[in-house]
């Protein structure tokens, strides 16, 4: 069976990113199975209105004021009219969410359960408990996700960091990891008998703390100290970019560090290719598509442990640093560069690997099977209006529960007078971009 299904999320195209690209590639197979998919995301620059991707992939860009990067000003209630206009324009069935500190997937999520509308969560990264903006993502979290059918995670580890920010049932949660396009991302021909006289090392990331720039700064200079014949090749930008020009100036290392800055993801691929191994120095991460473009590039992969990532690829592809700590990561990388040199990993067996295990087509049926358990389940629960305000009640406590159901009454009475003051008949339906089944 097919369904008209909405991706919702602040976070997509042009922005390039690892949750922007699972939108994509999921929507992609979805259309190609024969479902009817839209995206609905904020404006991205005079990127506003209706546009179309491929395969009639139709996404709605709203003029939304953005408050931190690309994350929308969250309304609660001011984006209804217009999510109510499209979900009823498209004929959506399944409202799917992404990303849970996207303000607009959480009050799609929210406005799609007032209207009666099948909704799905699925979950990209980890948060804390400690600081005040991890402690109100997660209070949000908790509210939007009472009523939500079926949540999904990328990682294990995903799963179990939601079902403790979001008191969930752990039954609810599917997890469904990201995958890898193998065709973008196919090795160089490789010499078996290369003298390994120079190894590159390749980093791509964003330049955030999170993402251990803080740790690639101290630990490139004792690298190309300890090991003469090392070089490295760091993409990416963000605020520590600044620290890294600095690093290379100290040390005298322009020769040995190229700083490449932000890249096109089209390049990604051929960057990979200049390099013998892939370091991660990365101090949270649920999943880490990267490793898995990287290792289906033919390199070796230096890591941490952290969050999902002892999750994602074979032991025999990665080296993992024991700690998260400059020593750790100097250790390990030292120790994948003598696998090489002794010949010790085969890294041209790597593609073929990454490509069985990881395939976009593979993710868009587990997550058609989550699809297809929730309408079946839909018929047999009570979905009142009187039900859902219990579900509230029953979450948080005495203070909690008071805004919970707060706004989940004026979110009601919102919903009672744009269905009287803009009926849906008045609404005009959209022609579907129509494909056969395959």
């Amino acid at each position: 069976m097919a369904y008209n299904i909405a991706m919702v999320c602040d976070f997509f195209y042009p922005q390039l990113g690892g949750v922007e690209f699972h939108i994509y590639h999921l929507a992609q197979k979805l259309i190609k199975i024969g479902h009817s998919v839209v995206v609905i995301t904020h404006a991205y620059g005079d990127r506003t209105g209706v546009r179309y991707l491929s395969n009639g992939l139709k996404v709605y860009y709203v003029p939304y004021t953005i408050l931190y990067r690309e994350t929308s000003f969250p309304t609660v209630f001011a984006s209804f009219p217009i999510v109510r206009n499209i979900l009823i324009r498209e004929q959506i069935q399944i409202v799917h969410a992404h990303v849970s500190v996207s303000s607009l997937a959480h009050e799609a999520l929210l406005h799609a359960t007032v209207m009666g509308l099948q909704t799905v969560f699925t979950d990209h990264s980890l948060y804390g408990f400690d600081s005040l903006a991890s402690i109100l993502a997660n209070k949000s979290l908790r509210f939007t996700l009472t009523n939500v059918g079926a949540v999904i995670c990328v990682s294990n580890t995903c799963k179990e960091n939601i079902i403790l920010r979001a008191d969930l049932d752990p039954s609810h949660i599917s997890v469904i990891p990201n995958a890898v396009v193998s065709e973008d991302f196919t090795p160089v021909p490789r010499n078996k008998h290369k003298n390994l006289d120079q190894i590159t090392i390749v980093v791509i990331s964003r330049l955030y703390p999170n993402k251990g720039a803080d740790l690639l700064t101290h630990l490139i200079p004792k690298i190309c100290n300890i090991q003469q014949n090392v070089n490295f090749i760091i993409a990416g930008d963000g605020p520590k970019f600044v620290d890294f020009q600095q690093m290379i100036e100290t040390y005298r290392l322009q020769e040995r560090v190229q700083l490449l800055g932000a890249v096109q993801h089209e390049n990604v691929r051929d960057v990979m290719c200049q390099g013998d191994i892939y370091l991660h120095a990365s101090l949270t991460e649920a999943f880490g598509t990267v490793l898995v473009e990287a290792a289906s590039c033919g390199l070796l992969i230096v890591t941490t442990t952290v969050g999902g990532i002892p999750e994602v690829l074979p032991q025999h592809m990665t080296v993992f640093a024991k700690e998260t700590s400059v020593s750790s990561l100097v250790e390990a990388t030292s120790k994948a560069i003598e696998l090489l040199k002794q010949g010790k990993v085969d890294t041209s067996l790597f593609h073929s690997q990454v490509a069985s295990i990881y395939d976009w087509t593979d993710v868009a049926a587990r997550t058609t099977a989550v699809y297809r358990k929730l309408i079946s389940e839909s018929a047999t629960q009570n979905h009142s209006w009187l039900q859902l305000l219990k579900n509230y009640h029953n979450r948080g406590g005495p203070w909690a529960r008071f805004l919970y159901i707060l706004c989940a009454v004026v979110e009601f009475m919102l919903y009672s007078f744009l269905e009287w003051w803009y009926p849906r008949n008045q609404i005009d339906v959209a022609i579907k971009w129509r494909r056969k089944l395959e």
